[in-house]
């Protein structure tokens, strides 16, 4: 029979959740205290062991983070766990995940949340004993195994195996909300979809809205819907994201760009569970899972104002920072070659790989666009040339200079190599030119913004703003 470890200091709740799994077959164990706990969890042979704890973190005697971190935290003996916590202790339930536990339920907990949140661990731990391939589902000890992250993330450096190993954590909780950060081209939207590919809601919808590309005033139809005649133009009854990414993952890009009226009622949304189409009088449940991401410090945004406090301690449950491409190492090197493989593949070219000197280039680039701007540069060279190695002349801007470009002459056509013509590179948007040139000036200047700002003929001030704008454009 599964065996359950709840620790509660508390009698009549204790007793109630014991209830509550009892009923569906399970035989629970109770502990008032963090010392017998650790003496039913230290003691215990292993036909005594327990299948999962449910742990409190409030204890009389100690803190719950104290027993997990006794037992070795993940990867020692601390078994599957669940905590528990008050509605103001959010930041010690993302500790303890750290910890090694695997979910978190906010007191009171109703029977039929407690009962789903034991049978998904259950079910979770049933499937890593049954399997020998990682949690990321690739088998370990393979190359593919060494390189490859959830859903297709490719990285061996560190900074990328804690962003993995922080994916499959988040995965594995039933509902924990997750805070994407990370610069513009890192790659947020496909964190957040393998969060949810690894979770028990993949087979469930994901849904993702970017809250800086819609509307302010559609944006609250997009996310709860409307009823018809609700305002001009709402003609017919429509389905919002909340509806529907019920039973799945509501994924929500560029939150910070969402209006202070709306992310009232996104908070109530999250806190009951229910929310209200527009133009309507009845609230409708719906289940979701919320994965949200943003390109700026979400902690400034509160402190300037244009980001609710509560909100952010809401969806700030599971943080998970991605890295920057120039803080990758040799991921960059790595990715690249995963492009131009495929990149390959799909225009019927036949690169194989780089020369040193195209290599050399790519690893020295700052990449500001991080991997979305490699990828782009990758396909950019597949698509305009032809070749079995990716030679330095066949690089665009920006890692092949202006003045190199400008030999090729100025007819609007690739010069000798592959390169491309002053005109062609003129030929783009503005604020993209302007975005090279102050990278290229700052590069020559060794990012001295001083002397980078006397190249350009223009205030120091200027660099700062246009560069940060530029840094900080949507994902």
């Amino acid at each position: 029979m599964t065996r359950i470890l709840m620790v509660e200091d508390s009698p009549s709740n204790a007793e109630l959740y014991a209830t509550y799994l009892r009923v569906s077959g399970l035989e629970v164990e109770i502990a008032d205290t963090g010392h017998k706990a650790l003496e039913f969890l230290e003691g215990a042979e292993k036909a005594n062991g327990f299948d999962l704890m449910v742990l409190d973190l409030g204890l009389p005697d100690m803190d719950g983070l104290d027993i997990l971190r006794r037992l070795g935290g993940p990867g020692g003996n601390v078994p599957s766990t669940i905590v528990l916590t008050g509605s103001g202790s959010v930041r010690s339930a993302v500790a303890a995940m750290r910890e090694g536990a695997i979910d978190f339920l906010v007191k009171p907990c109703a029977a039929d949340k407690l009962r789903q949140s034991v049978e998904s661990a259950l079910e979770r731990r049933a499937v890593r004993g049954a399997t020998s391939t990682g949690p990321s589902g690739l088998a370990q000890g393979t190359e593919e195994g060494k390189t490859r992250g959830p859903s297709g993330f490719l990285g061996n450096s560190p900074a990328m195996s804690n962003v993995f190993s922080l994916i499959e954590a988040a995965a594995g909780s039933s509902g924990a909300s997750v805070f994407i950060t990370g610069e513009t081209g890192t790659g947020k939207e496909l964190c957040a979809n393998a969060i949810h590919n690894l979770s028990e809601r993949r087979n469930g919808p994901f849904v993702a809205i970017n809250c800086g590309a819609i509307p302010r005033d559609l944006m609250e139809s997009e996310i709860f819907g409307h009823r018809k005649g609700a305002f001009t133009g709402a003609v017919t009854d429509r389905e919002g994201a909340a509806s529907r990414a019920d039973g799945g993952t509501l994924f929500l890009d560029e939150l910070c760009e969402m209006d202070l009226d709306l992310q009232v009622k996104l908070l109530r949304f999250i806190q009951t569970g229910s929310y209200r189409k527009v133009g309507d009088s009845v609230d409708r449940p719906s289940d979701i899972r919320f994965v949200c991401a943003t390109n700026r410090d979400p902690l400034k945004e509160v402190r300037e104002g244009r980001f609710r406090e509560d909100l952010y301690y809401r969806l700030y449950v599971v943080p998970i920072h991605l890295p920057p491409l120039r803080s990758r190492g040799e991921d960059v090197a790595l990715l690249a070659r995963r492009f131009l493989a495929d990149f390959s593949k799909l225009e019927s070219k036949s690169f194989q790989d780089f020369t040193a000197d195209a290599l050399g280039r790519i690893l020295s680039y700052s990449w500001p666009g991080n991997v979305r701007q490699l990828e782009n540069v990758i396909r950019n060279i597949v698509v305009l040339n032809s070749g079995s190695l990716v030679e330095a002349s066949m690089l665009p801007p920006p890692l092949d200079s202006l003045e190199t470009a400008v030999t090729l002459g100025g007819s609007g056509q690739e010069g000798e190599g592959g390169r491309l013509s002053l005109d062609q590179i003129l030929a783009r948007p503005l604020a993209e030119l302007e975005a090279m040139a102050i990278e290229a000036a700052l590069r020559l200047s060794d990012n001295n913004v001083t002397r980078a700002a006397r190249i350009l003929d223009v205030s120091p001030s200027t660099i700062y703003r246009k560069h940060s704008a530029y840094k900080s454009g949507s994902s």
